[in-house]
């Protein structure tokens, strides 16, 4: 339990651009602590799975949001609220990241691995 005051990933930033990321990291971490059922619909968890999920969602959002949930008492509730604002992310990073990827050439870059950094940016 006093592990879950350390961060373990990076921070939900408040403009939502590692959300994607973030997502998966969640997802893991509570999968991990026995406490992903606190995020699905039509779970049976207990007020202290709750809240322990709740406290570590909340320590791995950017403070403005932490700010602007503060009232949310159920993960779940933190979830979906959380979903509803950056899921749209998936409609405007898939088509950028594809079209980066059709134009990636080896020959536009001048050393291996500015060519192989550019390409683990768009696979991200």
């Amino acid at each position: 339990m006093a592990n879950i005051e350390n961060q373990k990933f990076i921070a939900l930033d408040i403009s939502g651009k590692n959300y994607l990321s973030w997502v998966l990291d969640v997802k893991l971490h509570l999968s991990a602590k026995k406490l992903r059922h606190t995020i699905d619909e039509d779970n049976a968890a207990s007020n202290e799975e709750r809240a322990t999920a709740l406290i570590f969602l909340g320590h791995h959002i950017d403070d403005g949001l932490k700010y602007e949930y503060l009232n949310v008492k159920n993960p779940l509730v933190l979830w979906q609220n959380l979903n509803d604002r950056f899921e749209h992310l998936k409609a405007v990073v898939l088509p950028k990241a594809l079209n980066d990827w059709s134009q990636l050439r080896f020959q536009d870059f001048k050393t291996v691995s500015e060519y192989n950094s550019t390409l683990f940016k768009i696979v991200s």
